[in-house]
């Protein structure tokens, strides 16, 4: 297997302190060679854990350059329980719970939706409270530097000034992210993804995370970058859920005994799918956009009563940004502006289209998706230069204070270039720069770049015809495009939505111009309408949303006129863009070599079976068990493994029956720590009970297995597994094929798919990084290696 130096990841931790979910690492090559390929069609019954040394160099702290091959998938992260252990307990609390107590569980659920989307509304008013106060008094501080220097001269002062504020502020915003929680970098989108495919990314819903996220991207709105606020509220508004439905939190150490029965993995993905949810909702105040993002992007599993919990935590979630906003902006119980960001109606009497615009639209489409091809290729290959070179924190959060005073740099000297001069009667400008213009006059190429990046996708969506020179609207584009490229990636908390569509609006502004003036300024061609198309087909071309994008769009424009024009141009930026390359979230996920699992298997898998695919051999537990098996088995470090198939034997003899159950490392290691056993000449006693609560007290952060001390007596006692195994765990025959195996692991959630021979004896084990390993490439089905990155 692959063995390559470890890798900057989204945790920022040692790949060392994380368990992996295999059960064994030999596993067999499409080829056939490899080992563990010889034994894998001849296996027998489960063999005992081998322990074997395995002598690793291990890598400097911070070599000069990490290598990186795309085409390897990390063994560092563990896959999430979604599928409960029916075991004894569990049965035995569900036939407990009457017909009230069941409604008592579900009002319980509608009241945690509610709490999310109240709090995720709350987070989002503080961020745009805060960032409008403080972006505010930069731009002023600026502005009346530029007006005095205008006038005596010495610019360059002022050219100083905004990009050493916009570094600081960027620096502050880089090292908190860099130095104290790595995965608060970025816009969250991808993590959360994971998350929701049932892939536990290390600390993604700590409160921690929570924090650092939202300071994180106040700063790096206010230092000037190339990102959006709107982004990181989705990150934000799932670690809110993830943390409201345990009644607890763990960095804090207070538990409120409230809503205990929530924790298990099965129960917080749901919310969590509503936390997302609600900030899109909050994001663009657009609440059937947040429940379609959910089901479009994140959700793996859907019901129908979800959907109604998830669009209840949304609209709950722009009621109350609505609600607070009104009060802070002094129309109190005004609720016409739902979001963050509110692109402003379009009048659809002067701005509607006819059936010849129909073929414009989808060439626009043809454009974004070429657009949003050529920003993702640009960003991949970024991207691997910064984990090959840019690994340590302090160069990232250098990188980060480069890109800050570069942006402010460019946005100045384009300005100063610029001699595109507008009457400022009636402009909608917060922050007009006279510049070199005429009394009266504002300089145009400062409205987008002297301003937050959501204020300038409102006025190039609403200016009068005749604000922009096409001049100063392609300059931007071309040089917004490369800044918003290169600031995707950094480590700060950031979102790429609204560059994407601040990126589209100005060449759609530009394309729509260019039509006036072949059209003889027919009243069709209008520019906002176009501005408007290209938005959305310039955010399509990057992330490759449809569905969520479109009702997000319509909603965020209150204009239903626009629907099918904008469902046009985003199916068409999608299908050409991906004829080119993955979206942008997709191709994140792929960089940190995560094991994703897409919808369906691999087309051309068929020819593979689970006997091929399988991990073998498997550590498996006797029914009854010695205690100290059941330490050594959990402490060798050789084989992190998260799941053990039981079987019946009898514990005087090395002979292996079938297949009894399955158990999981975090219930063995509650056994051990409550010390469930009894003495082996006492095996007729009763061991001690425990009740499920005892389990969901540990969850979700177990105690590692070498903090429970077992003396050398108890280590000859023996442990019964009947009562808390999975007695119905989920298995296949060994001759099933990839697709079918495929199917039944990514509907049912699982982590652990049991394979047996027509004796029902285990001969191996399926698990995530054996489906994951598998996926069509340029040249047909291909298998990624497997290393500790």
């Amino acid at each position: 297997m692959a063995n390559v130096a470890k890798k900057v990841s989204w945790s920022g931790r040692d790949p060392r302190d994380d368990e992996d979910d295999r059960a064994g690492e030999t596993t067999p090559l499409l080829n056939g060679t490899g080992p563990g390929a010889a034994g894998g069609a001849r296996q027998g019954p489960c063999q005992p854990a081998h322990h074997v040394s395995q002598e690793t160099e291990l890598p400097r702290p911070y070599p000069n350059e990490i290598p990186h091959n795309e085409k390897l998938l990390s063994l560092k992260y563990e896959s999430l329980d979604y599928d409960n252990s029916e075991n004894q307990l569990f049965l035995e609390e569900e036939r407990r719970i009457n017909h009230a107590a069941f409604r008592t569980v579900e009002i319980k659920r509608w009241v945690i939706c509610a709490m999310i989307g109240i709090l995720t509304g709350l987070v989002a008013c503080f961020i745009d409270i805060v960032v409008e106060n403080l972006a505010g008094l930069k731009y002023r501080v600026v502005k009346d530097n530029i007006d005095k220097f205008t006038e005596k001269g010495g610019l360059s002062f002022s050219l100083l000034l905004w990009a050493i504020l916009n570094a600081s502020v960027v620096m502050v915003g880089s090292v908190i992210v860099a130095f104290i929680e790595p995965v608060a970098a970025g816009s969250g989108i991808p993590q959360i993804k994971c998350y929701l495919n049932g892939v536990k990314i290390p600390h993604v819903v700590r409160l921690k995370t929570l924090v650092i996220k939202v300071c994180g991207v106040i700063l790096s709105v206010v230092g000037g970058l190339a990102v959006g606020k709107e982004g990181p509220m989705i990150h934000s508004g799932a670690v809110i859920a993830a943390g409201i439905s345990q009644g607890r939190s763990t960095s804090l150490k207070r538990d409120f005994k409230i809503f205990e029965y929530f924790r298990r993995d099965t129960e917080k993905r749901d919310f969590v799918s509503a936390g997302a949810a609600a900030g899109v909702s909050a994001a663009f105040g657009a609440p059937v956009g947040g429940v379609l993002f959910s089901l479009e992007e994140g959700a793996s599993f859907w019901n129908q009563f979800l959907t109604w919990r998830i669009f209840f935590a949304s609209m709950i979630s722009t009621f109350t940004l609505n609600s607070v906003l009104s009060v802070y902006h002094g129309n109190a119980w005004d609720l016409s502006s739902p979001g963050l960001i509110n692109f402003g109606r379009f009048d659809t009497e002067k701005m509607g289209y006819t059936i010849q615009e129909i073929p414009i639209f989808i060439f626009m489409g043809v454009v974004g998706g070429i657009l949003g091809a050529l920003f993702n290729a640009l960003n991949y290959w970024l991207t691997m230069f910064r984990i090959r070179y840019i690994h340590r924190p302090c160069l990232q959060v250098i990188e980060a204070m480069l890109v800050a005073a570069v942006t402010a740099a460019v946005g100045f000297v384009m300005i100063y270039c610029s001699r595109d001069c507008q009457p400022i009667q009636g402009s909608s400008v917060a922050y007009p720069l006279q510049l070199f213009c005429a009394d009266g006059e504002y300089n145009s190429m400062a409205t987008a770049f002297f301003n937050t990046p959501e204020k300038s996708v409102v006025n190039l969506f609403h200016d009068p015809p005749g604000s922009y020179n096409p001049m100063t609207l392609g300059m931007f584009t071309l040089m917004y495009f490369f800044l918003a490229c290169w600031t995707y990636g950094l480590t700060v908390s950031a979102g790429v939505f609204i560059p994407s569509l601040l990126i589209g609006a100005a060449w759609g502004r530009l394309f729509g111009i260019s039509l006036s003036y072949l059209t003889k300024g027919s009243i069709w061609a209008d520019p906002g309408k176009y501005a408007l198309m290209g938005a959305a087909a310039q955010l399509g071309g990057i992330v490759r949303m449809t569905l969520s994008l479109t009702v997000i769009m319509m909603e965020a424009t209150g204009n239903v006129t626009y629907g099918f024009p904008i469902m046009l141009v985003l199916m068409t930026a999608k299908i050409v863009g991906d004829y080119f390359v993955e979206g942008l979230y997709d191709m994140h996920i792929q960089l940190q070599s995560v094991p994703f699992l897409h919808w369906e298997a691999p087309v051309t898998s068929h020819s593979l079976t689970a006997r091929e695919v399988m991990s073998t051999p498997v550590t498996c537990l006797r029914r009854i068990e010695r205690v100290g098996t059941v330490v050594d088995i959990l402490s060798d470090t050789s084989s992190n493994h998260n799941g053990f198939p039981v079987v019946e034997s009898n514990p005087n003899t090395t002979q292996v029956a079938g297949l009894r159950g399955l158990i999981l490392r975090s219930q063995l290691i509650v056994l051990l720590k409550h010390k469930v056993f009894v003495e082996r000449a006492n095996l007729s006693l009763v061991q001690r009970r425990l009740k499920l609560k005892d389990f969901r007290d540990a969850y979700p952060r177990f105690p590692p297995i070498q903090s429970i001390h077992v003396s050398q007596d108890e280590r000859e006692c023996m442990i019964d597994l009947s009562e808390f195994m999975n007695p119905s765990p989920y298995t296949v025959p060994q001759e099933a094929s990839l697709p079918r195996v495929f199917k039944l692991f990514r509907a049912l959630g699982l982590r652990h798919l049991v394979v047996v021979n027509n004796h029902n004896e285990v001969v191996g084990m399926v698990t995530r990084k054996d489906l994951a390993r598998y996926r069509l490439g340029k040249e047909g089905l291909e298998e990624l290696s497997l290393a500790q990155t």
